[in-house]
């Protein structure tokens, strides 16, 4: 071969070398940019009537900062990988809810409620993974709910790939269906058929997004905000940016949401009928007119996860909170000597006015009711409403306290409960606790005096100028607790509980709740082994509504895992 086509073939051979490794490179980049593509606004895919929408923008690191507690570190074998749903984000929308009555016989039935949602799932990844992930994950899901008798049929059409997983059904009971639809790498998961169609048609540019809804553009703008701000002003080291996941409830979802809670609360307050009845009636409508939209942020923080829901409500609420929700200038507790160590959860109320409080919050609800009858009732039944504690006369008995109110409750389930109070007014205080028989002579114990009810079930314990009433054993268990020196002032979060400036502050232990997340999120290494979790929650009344923030080892997305475990 001549020299000069020696050198075209060597010139032509580095051309190609340099336009394969070119072409290689490219296609590298191509893929890792499929793999990692910058984040997408799930606002974008879901319907604008959405009125409940939740969002994470980062599955595996959410999963991942629910593995970094103690708790979890105590529990579990090893580290779970989550790597395969890294950069993936997940949604949930629900676009309304529908009730149905199950008759258990002729007194007494059930209320099923079924939210109408959509799960949005963005994978960033190729439609055949995509459609791998929800015939084969999902489909595993679906059969674990329903058993391996659930059937599948799947269906193509241009833009998505459908499936749908039947069980059950016959002459008394409604098939349950789990439907699906993959386009692109998303994938959508729910129980609407027609919601999921909703989807894709927004997907198409045919209808309107939830971007639209500037309502929740601007909460989840204040939430930030004001996430930054508390941050601040607590001192704790909060991930200012990213949250782990972001929830906002719309006006008109809260409305929903309120009739749900009052039917449901009307049927578990009394067994007459028509205290249910009034319930059912009066409640709706207070809280429709009372609160607003509702926002919520799950953020890691040093100690656990934060959870801040934020309730908006109406400038008139907002107006009476203001004025009467008043903390008191001393925050620090001087009743927690009295908690025993094992002590399920305890409430702090710190009012400057109690009685004022009580009053305030009645105004409200009065305020909202829809007649003057149900307004009238309402105040002529306000003074049982603290019966549950024992207290037959609430304004007389919150006339007659300081500003703080400890409760406790003990057992188990919670069902043994505590009061501990500072008095002002001694004979006020037993003019409000109808149940305790004060007429007979005290009982000794130390320097305490211990007067109990008929049935000896519950008593009252004055020591000094503090009283403690509520379930006779345990009452006896605080006063010893104060004597022996072990109580829950020793307790990891005492100082927080001790601290906190807020109207209302909560300890509680979780003996449940840990194995079954944990499970979910990885492997038990000791099934016989117990570890309680606890959380700290704060309320705070501000000048727009009701701020609550929880701090706990897996927050309230742990919650949902735990519901997904059983």
């Amino acid at each position: 071969m001549p020299k000069s086509s020696n050198c075209k073939t060597q010139t032509i051979n580095r051309y190609l070398k340099k336009s394969v490794f070119v072409c290689t490179h490219l296609w590298l980049i191509f893929i890792l940019a499929s793999c990692r593509s910058k984040p997408t606004d799930l606002r974008s895919l879901a319907p604008a009537d959405g009125l409940v929408y939740l969002e994470t923008n980062d599955l595996g690191k959410t999963l991942v900062a629910l593995t970094e507690s103690k708790v979890f570190e105590e529990l579990a074998e090893n580290k779970t990988d989550f790597s395969a749903v890294e950069n993936v984000q997940f949604a949930v929308v629900v676009t309304g809810f529908e009730t149905s009555e199950n008759k258990i016989s002729d007194e007494q039935s059930d209320l099923n409620f079924k939210p109408h949602f959509v799960a949005i799932i963005e994978t960033h990844r190729w439609k055949p993974t995509a459609v791998s992930i929800a015939e084969n994950q999902i489909g595993r899901f679906v059969k674990d709910a329903y058993g391996d008798g659930a059937k599948l049929e799947k269906s193509e059409k241009p833009d998505a790939k459908f499936f749908v997983w039947t069980s059950g059904g016959d002459n008394k009971n409604e098939a349950r269906k789990i439907f699906a639809a993959v386009s692109g790498g998303t994938i959508y998961v729910g129980n609407d058929e027609g919601l999921i169609d909703k989807c894709l048609a927004v997907r198409r540019g045919e209808t309107e997004s939830l971007l639209k809804n500037e309502n929740l553009a601007r909460a989840r703008e204040a939430t930030d905000a004001q996430n930054i701000e508390n941050a601040a002003e607590s001192g704790n080291a909060v991930s200012k940016k990213n949250p782990l996941a972001f929830g906002y409830v719309s006006g008109e979802g809260a409305a929903q949401i309120a009739n749900l809670a009052a039917v449901s609360l009307a049927i578990d307050a009394s067994e007459d009928e028509a205290a249910r009845s009034f319930i059912a009636r009066v409640l709706p409508p207070v809280l429709q007119k009372s609160v607003g939209e509702i926002s919520w942020t799950a953020r890691r923080s040093e100690r656990g996860v934060e959870d801040r829901i934020f309730v908006a409500t109406s400038d008139e609420t907002s107006s009476i909170f203001k004025e009467t929700m008043q903390t008191a200038p001393q925050t620090q507790t001087n009743s927690a000597e009295f908690l025993p160590p094992d002590v399920g959860s305890a409430t702090r109320y710190n009012l400057q006015n109690p009685q004022m409080a009580w009053r305030g919050l009645l105004d409200a609800a009065v305020k909202q009711t829809d007649d003057a009858a149900s307004a009238s009732v309402l105040n002529a039944f306000s003074g049982e409403l603290l019966g549950a504690y024992g207290i037959s006369d609430a304004e007389t008995f919150l006339s007659a306290i300081d500003s703080e109110i400890l409760t406790a409750q003990f057992g188990d389930d919670g069902e043994k409960s505590i009061v501990i109070v500072t008095v002002k007014d001694a004979e006020k205080i037993k003019k409000s606790l109808a149940e305790i028989n004060f007429k007979a002579a005290p009982e000794k114990s130390a320097n305490a005096e211990i007067w109990k009810s008929e049935d000896g079930e519950t008593s009252a314990a004055l020591i000094g100028n503090r009283l403690i009433f509520g379930d006779a054993e345990s009452v006896l268990k605080c006063l010893e607790a104060a004597r022996g020196g072990r109580n829950f002032t020793q307790n990891q979060l005492f100082q927080k509980f001790n601290e906190s400036r807020a109207v209302a502050v909560t300890f509680a232990k979780d003996t449940d709740s840990a194995e079954k997340i944990v499970s979910v999120l990885g492997k038990i290494k000791d099934e016989d082994k117990k570890v309680a979790s606890v959380y700290l929650t704060e309320t705070r009344f501000t000048g727009g509504g009701i701020e609550r923030r929880t701090v706990s080892a897996f927050g309230l997305i742990g919650t949902v895992l735990e519901q997904i475990g059983e």
